[in-house]
């Protein structure tokens, strides 16, 4: 019997029909959650992760933080840094001085495509090594200090 045609080739047909959906669909960008693929293949979330993972080992799609998983297209270059230094990198490259008000964490995590909570915590990051400065709850976030690219390397 082929693994394909097994129960435990399952995670296989749901891989190929992700794929399928990745190559007709060009504008999409993340896959659908597990607990949606769960839903409409009516599966268990261990089939579902084993067909991402087979993705991945095709270089079809790759986790990001947040649990969730983005597709990958060709000749696609990705920003492989940490989020804390691709979000210090928004001060240089939106040209923001001491004072200036930052972006929100809801602005970043659409920026970068992660969740808000992910994003937070690299802000609180960035507060503790003195780039940001919090107003509190609900308060926009202040850029405290300009950081020096060459100084992160």
């Amino acid at each position: 019997m082929s693994q394909e045609a097994s129960p435990r080739g399952t995670f296989l047909q749901v891989a190929e029909a992700l794929k399928a959906r990745i190559r007709a669909d060009s504008e999409m960008t993340r896959l659908p959650s597990v607990a949606e693929l769960m839903s409409r293949h009516g599966v268990s979330r261990g089939v579902v992760l084993r067909a991402f993972k087979v993705l991945e080992s095709d270089g079809v799609a790759e986790p990001v933080q947040g649990g969730r998983w983005r597709v990958v297209r060709e000749g696609e270059s990705v920003d492989r840094r940490p989020l804390v230094e691709r979000i210090a990198d928004v001060i240089t490259d939106e040209g923001l001085l001491a004072g200036a008000a930052f972006p929100s964490a809801s602005v970043l995590a659409d920026r970068f495509g992660v969740s808000r909570p992910t994003v937070t915590k690299a802000l609180d990051r960035l507060e503790a090594a003195g780039v940001l400065a919090s107003g509190g709850q609900g308060k926009v976030r202040i850029v405290r200090a300009v950081p020096n690219r060459e100084e992160r390397s």
